[in-house]
């Protein structure tokens, strides 16, 4: 009996305490055989087995996308937006005038810097400012020595396409073979800057304008606020969204003259002097 008892404990040990209301069933009295298995709680996992659900994924971080024609110089309103806009990063990419649009059509942008005329369907447009336009000759042509040129009297001249010969990089090329003569707007001139190559202001010429264009169901406040800053406005102006954030109110400051309550006046007893206060001979002498 003694070896038996020595067994069971070793076994509740061993394997813990049984659950409650378990049944324990004995072997044959006199056998010693040994009882059957008990019935024990059910097993608790560890903290490291135990499985958790999977993180949410963290918002994308919203950003703001702009492309530009050959000409346009967006570093000005960059420096702004980096001032004004530190959260929002801004992405910028140079189109060809083919492309200037359809960055806007396809989502590669969220705004464009455009050269009129362009097809405005489902676009917000705002027109910017004109361009200065230019008449490209090859070097040592017969125009590198006025400082302006008339369209009328360049009549004779042989005038290239610059969309038909693949734009305005490839054009001036062949413009510096000598092959004929470009009229360009003259930042494009001044970008690509092609050697053996002669510009000067051109009068008489219909000019061309830079506008600012985006998806008109597209607007949104980061939107607005760039539009602001290519406007001109100042991070004060009531119409940029930035401004408009409430800025918390200035806790009022105690009240240190004590919370005591004021002394009652007491009644004057005698009249006012009128002569105290001035000087001798003051008031005026009079016949009583």
């Amino acid at each position: 009996m003694a070896g038996f008892m020595d067994w069971e404990l070793a076994e509740v040990m061993l394997q813990g305490y049984p659950a409650a209301g378990a049944q324990r069933t004995k072997g044959k009295t006199g056998t010693g055989s040994p009882p059957a298995p008990l019935a024990y709680c059910e097993r608790v996992p560890a903290e490291d087995e135990s499985t958790f659900a999977p993180a949410a994924p963290e918002p994308e971080q919203r950003q703001l996308r702009f492309a530009y024609v050959a000409g346009v110089t967006p570093g000005k309103w960059i420096r702004r937006w980096e001032e004004r806009m530190p959260h929002v990063p801004l992405r910028s990419f140079m189109s060809d005038g083919g492309a200037q649009v359809s960055v806007l059509r396809d989502g590669s942008a969220d705004l464009s810097f455009v050269r009129l005329p362009v097809d405005r369907e489902g676009l917000n447009v705002i027109p910017l400012y004109e361009e200065q336009p230019v008449v490209v000759a090859p070097k040592g042509h017969e125009i590198s020595v006025f400082e302006e040129v008339a369209l009328e009297d360049l009549a004779q001249e042989t005038f290239l396409d610059a969309d038909g010969l693949g734009g305005p990089e490839a054009a001036l090329q062949v413009v510096a073979s000598g092959a004929g003569l470009l009229v360009l707007p003259m930042s494009v001139a001044r970008h690509f800057n092609v050697k053996d190559t002669v510009a000067r202001r051109l009068t008489g010429a219909p000019g061309t304008e830079i506008a600012l264009a985006w998806p008109s169901d597209a607007t949104d406040e980061v939107i607005e606020e760039f539009i602001g800053i290519v406007r001109g406005r100042t991070a004060q102006s009531s119409r940029q969204p930035s401004a408009k954030v409430e800025k918390p109110k200035k806790e009022p400051k105690p009240d240190r003259r004590g919370t005591g309550a004021k002394k009652p006046k007491v009644a004057q007893r005698y009249a006012p002097n009128p002569d105290k206060g001035r000087g001798k001979g003051s008031r005026k002498k009079g016949k009583r």
